[in-house]
């Protein structure tokens, strides 16, 4: 009887905790520990530029011929980030992950997730960033601006908690994958201009990203002009670059090339690789009869000469 009596105290109790962290969802209050996948936070105080919900947004149903599964999230209107620290050993470097979806999903796994062991054993802690998805952009509203934003608000509240999460402040970079490399490179290139009006203290930190990592970029060439987006001004002070694409990928590695191209004419630090096939949209993932599945060890390497990892880690 007292066993039994102990095991419905502790059911009790882990319920009560449950629905305290959920009420405390709801009303505004950021959660700090959620799900399996570390702990959570969300980027604004509250409605985010321009938005009248605080949907988190909904999971659609897995594919059947995805295997792994990939999880793909709309309706976001509340973003949110997922926080992989080093467990040990912390190089004191950080990287945003900018998932892929084409803006109107966030892939927070298979363009997310999946980069954290890979980067957490180098030392380096990381950020999945679920931004906001486009069902109520305005047409007139470039698609990439919201998740702007969002990155932009990220990268301060990391700057803003580094001594919490023992991080050095100007190691702080940004790793975009497909719409979030669009997003990445907008965001490289924007010299610590925000794209929105400054709400708090937070708001006092740089958004400019000390380093980045491009993979395979989406549509940051514009067919109509044979040149990078107009948003996409690289110059003396844009940070170093590692970029990654394939020649066989849609959405054209002549972006990712011209990128390069203005890193190298303004002296700026920057690798490229362009593998033969490999297509788009595999984030960390191999693909057969493709080497592109190397690509996070070359960017390692340049991590490592970078001085951004825990070395010693390495074998």
């Amino acid at each position: 009887m007292l066993k039994m009596n102990r095991r419905l105290i502790w059911r009790c109790a882990t319920t009560v905790a449950w629905c305290f962290c959920v009420a405390m969802v709801f009303q505004g209050e950021q959660p700090q520990v959620a799900a399996d996948e570390g702990f959570s936070m969300f980027v604004w105080p509250n409605l985010a530029p321009g938005e009248t919900s605080l949907e988190v947004g909904t999971k659609q149903p897995n594919r059947p011929d995805e295997k792994p599964p990939v999880t793909r999230v709309v309706q976001i209107r509340r973003p949110g980030l997922d926080i992989f620290l080093p467990e040990k050993n912390p190089s004191g470097a950080a990287l945003l992950i900018l998932p892929g979806g084409g803006f109107g999903k966030v892939v927070p796994d298979k363009e997310g997730s999946e980069a954290a062991p890979w980067l957490n054993k180098l030392g380096i802690a990381a950020f999945v960033l679920r931004y906001r998805t486009n069902e109520v952009t305005p047409k007139d509203e470039p698609a990439f601006l919201r998740p702007l934003q969002d990155a932009q608000r990220a990268l301060r509240l990391i700057r803003a908690n580094a001594k919490k999460w023992n991080l050095k402040p100007d190691r702080i970079g940004v790793l975009g994958f497909s719409a979030g490399g669009q997003v990445a490179a907008i965001l490289h290139t924007a010299e610590g201009r925000a794209a929105y009006e400054s709400l708090d203290q937070i708001d006092e930190q740089s958004c400019h990203p000390d380093f980045s990592l491009l993979v395979y970029p989406w549509r940051v060439f514009d067919t109509a002009t044979d040149a990078l987006l107009p948003e996409i001004k690289i110059t003396k002070a844009t940070p170093p670059a590692f970029i990654v694409h394939t020649h066989d990928d849609a959405s054209t590695s002549l972006g990712s090339v011209l990128i390069y191209a203005g890193l190298k004419r303004n002296g700026v630090p920057a690798e490229l690789h362009v593998y033969q096939n490999g297509g788009h949209g595999y984030g960390m993932r191999a693909v057969p009869n493709s080497d592109i599945g190397t690509w996070p060890d070359r960017a390692t390497e340049w991590l490592n000469r970078r001085g951004l990892t825990n070395a010693s880690e390495q074998k």
